[in-house]
């Protein structure tokens, strides 16, 4: 599953893009954030997405879980939104 990582500085149109194309290719994907900035991108990146691809009769269902990740050699608790086609 490709796994696209979201900023408090991304837009969620971009992401939101990206997520669909994602989702065309695989059929699945994973968002992940650190911060509640990252994960509010992250959620309206999700909602954006379910309008992009709603009108070819997708729709989305995001699944919320943590994940331990590590950056600059420290571990980090991030939220990963598993999204998937319902």
């Amino acid at each position: 599953m490709e796994v696209l990582k979201v900023s408090s500085s991304s837009s969620p149109n971009s992401v939101a893009g990206a997520l669909a194309g994602v989702l065309r290719d695989n059929g699945g994907a994973e968002l992940q954030a650190i911060g509640a900035g990252a994960l509010n991108q992250a959620v309206k990146a999700v909602a954006i997405a379910r309008g992009y691809v709603a009108p070819s009769g997708v729709d989305l269902i995001c699944i919320p879980a943590f994940t331990d990740i590590e950056i600059d050699g420290e571990e980090r608790t991030a939220i990963k939104l598993i999204v998937q086609p319902r």
